[in-house]
């Protein structure tokens, strides 16, 4: 088997499927990876099928070692912090420079967990059933350990029911359900994943013009107060139809007259395009455009999210509808539901 082989893929569900015939899984919050290895050469592919190996320099010495001399293996890495997994160092290792990688995998190393396997020697697994992969997978990587995983697995819904609830807090994104008799198949949606969706209000304080749709709202920017009364940048809503972006440019149109009046991000909206808003990630590719236009702080959106990385938005938050009945003071992180810290190294130490 040669790269690049495309990942199989999770259609999202709302609750973990019925039926006994599932196989559970916790859902990895890190970067998908499919490694490749051939003798001394090992290849980790990204679900987009660029090479990761620059990056995560000291996972190639543990891939070879205790390992087959021919595999191709499907998991995610991650890397842990403090008791959790922390998705923001992962995203600080796409550095083009050699030695802040090196330092940074010194510094927060991380690790590899493994939940499916596509080939071992010469014999291509992917048109085995899942529970047959799983097997083979498992006495691979009995012989080896950190930072080399085996993700747990259950066929109890009432287990897998408990990881949602008390994995969170240590970063974990879900769980994923799979058919025991389904085949690998590239690039198709045949799992389920179950992920956290709470609703929040947020100030909209702003916006971003869509690159391609002519006066249309590319993204709107959400912000929460935090206890110091200060206005925290937590992350955008982006997902609009065509009409909805121009229908958005339109409705906005009057809350930009002296949006910079008292704006609370008016330092930044004056300052050079890239600079962060408060509370704004920090990310390496300083270069892409981070231009925006300022609105009056009067309006407030509901949105879904599912979880928090520290004090923003893991992911893209979903536009719900707009709260004309709440005032934008109440926007506040006193409304989010707090997750309780779960130690990770409880979770890893159920991994194989």
């Amino acid at each position: 088997m040669s790269p690049p082989v495309l990942p199989m893929l999770a259609k999202r569900t709302e609750e973990l499927p019925a039926g006994e015939n599932w196989i559970y899984e916790p859902k990895w919050d890190g970067f998908r990876a499919i490694v490749f290895r051939d003798g001394d050469e090992v290849l980790i592919q990204s679900r987009d099928e660029k090479p990761l190996n620059r990056y995560f320099p000291e996972l190639l010495g543990p891939l070879r070692r205790g390992l087959p001399t021919r595999y191709v293996a499907d998991g995610e890495i991650v890397i842990a912090k403090d008791g959790a997994l922390d998705f923001d160092e992962l995203q600080l290792r796409l550095h083009p420079a050699a030695s802040r990688v090196n330092l940074l995998a010194e510094k927060s190393p991380a690790a590899v967990v493994f939940f499916d396997l596509l080939c071992e020697g010469a014999h291509d697994l992917r048109n085995e059933p899942f529970r047959a992969r799983r097997e083979t997978l498992q006495k691979v990587l009995s012989r080896v350990g950190a930072p080399i995983h085996l993700t747990p697995a259950t066929t109890d819904r009432g287990v897998a029911a408990d990881w949602f609830k008390r994995f969170e807090g240590a970063g974990l994104d879900g769980v994923m359900a799979k058919s025991p008799d389904d085949i690998y198949e590239p690039n198709k949606r045949t799992m389920f994943k179950v992920k956290h969706e709470r609703d929040c209000d947020c100030v909209v304080a702003g916006f971003r013009w869509h690159k391609k749709v002519e006066t249309g709202v590319g993204s709107l920017l959400l912000g929460l107060f935090n206890n110091e009364e200060k206005l925290q940048h937590v992350g955008v809503c982006s997902s609009f139809s065509v009409e909805t972006r121009r229908e958005l440019a339109e409705f906005l149109e009057p809350y930009r007259k002296n949006a910079l009046n008292d704006h609370p991000w008016m330092e930044w909206a004056a300052l050079d395009a890239g600079q962060r808003m408060p509370g704004a990630q920090s990310r390496w590719s300083s270069g892409k455009d981070l231009s925006w236009e300022p609105v009056r702080v009067e309006l407030v959106a509901e949105v879904a999210y599912d979880h928090m990385q520290r004090d923003r938005f893991r992911h893209i938050a979903q536009f719900r509808r707009w709260r004309f009945d709440k005032k934008p003071t109440d926007c506040t992180y006193a409304q989010l539901e707090v997750v309780a810290p779960h130690e990770l190294a409880q979770i890893f130490g159920l991994l194989g």
